[in-house]
């Protein structure tokens, strides 16, 4: 459904041209501080209008509805809206009968009924990643000493990436990307065996990421070619730190104490301007589709901090 977390909870909801979208968390502790300002940071960092990015800009100004009183949360569910003011609803008109190549349009349409809001994908955009970096801001307060930096590391394929950026958007087409997180200071403890290991709720969180399409931990697929005394981290004092990382921080799905280290691989954005096949519903042929709009030449530069809201909602939901 549209809900994660079982302490932590978080739902979200709204389409990309719907009035608004929003979110409610529940399970926050009463006493922190809070205000609209705090999420000004991690809001600019995921808004669009950067070289690569959709021109498609939002002002992105928080709403706090509820839970938030003199400044401090209360302890109730809090409600948060943002408004869409910067739609174009008219681009998205055809694709109601074509619908777009690795999109959800079509699995949409079919789960659905036909019954779906199909402008700028809707409640499949991007566009509601903005409901998980505002948890996530929420969520970081609460994590004591714990730090989480994600970084782009890749695009494309290449460590250095402009002038490929530029090339791409030029021809209509798309890229993907690589993002890196890590995150510092970690206990010991978080995560149990098998269904609730770390690597499963992180995963679990991570792929509710529109567009992503694998994540790895430590070594990762690497791993896969090592043997035991390459993959092995060594124990070297009495609180767990080892002299490498191959693990990413975790053993048996529970924390060991050292940086909890994942990579992330984000898909090329789906709607291109550059020519495609598709079938068309109404006419039942294959057709040419042109996708007007706007989107991004590379999502991925603007998941980094979503990458890091999703890492922190698991761990607030496990220190809870």
């Amino acid at each position: 459904m549209n809900n994660f977390g079982r302490n932590f909870r978080i739902s979200i909801f709204g389409e990309s041209h719907g009035p608004k979208i929003g979110l409610v968390v529940d399970g926050t502790p009463s006493g922190i501080p809070l205000s609209g300002e705090d999420f000004a940071s991690d809001l600019s960092r995921r808004r669009s209008g950067k070289p690569g990015t959709t021109p498609r800009v939002e002002g992105d100004l928080p709403e706090i509805v509820s839970g938030v009183y003199n400044g401090y949360t209360t302890g109730a569910p809090i409600c948060i809206l943002f408004s869409n003011d910067n739609t174009r609803s008219a681009d998205y008109s055809e694709l109601a009968d074509k619908p777009r190549p690795g999109h959800a349009d079509f699995v949409s349409m079919l789960k659905r009924g036909g019954y779906v809001d199909p402008r700028g994908g809707g409640h499949h955009s991007g566009r509601i990643t903005l409901t998980l970096v505002t948890a996530g801001v929420i969520a970081k307060k609460m994590l004591g000493n714990i730090s989480i930096e994600a970084k782009l590391i890749r695009v494309g394929g290449k460590e250095s990436w402009n002038d490929l950026l530029e090339k791409t958007r030029a021809e209509g087409d798309s890229l993907g990307g690589i993002v890196e997180c890590t995150a510092r200071n970690m206990p010991v403890g978080l995560g149990e065996p098998f269904f609730d290991s770390l690597e499963s709720l992180l995963s679990h969180a991570i792929f509710s990421i529109p567009g992503i399409r694998g994540i790895e931990f430590g070594d990762g697929f690497a791993a896969s070619a090592m043997k035991g005394s390459e993959h092995n981290d060594p124990i070297i004092d009495s609180k767990g730190k080892t002299s490498k990382n191959g693990a990413g921080g975790i053993n048996g799905g529970i924390s060991n104490g050292n940086d909890l280290l994942f990579r992330v691989a984000v898909k090329p954005t789906s709607s291109i301007s550059k020519s495609q096949k598709t079938f068309n519903f109404a006419t039942c042929k294959v057709e040419d589709l042109e996708i007007a709009g706007r989107h991004d030449t590379c999502f991925a530069l603007r998941v980094p901090v979503v990458v890091e809201a999703a890492t922190a909602i698991v761990l607030a939901d496990l220190i809870l």
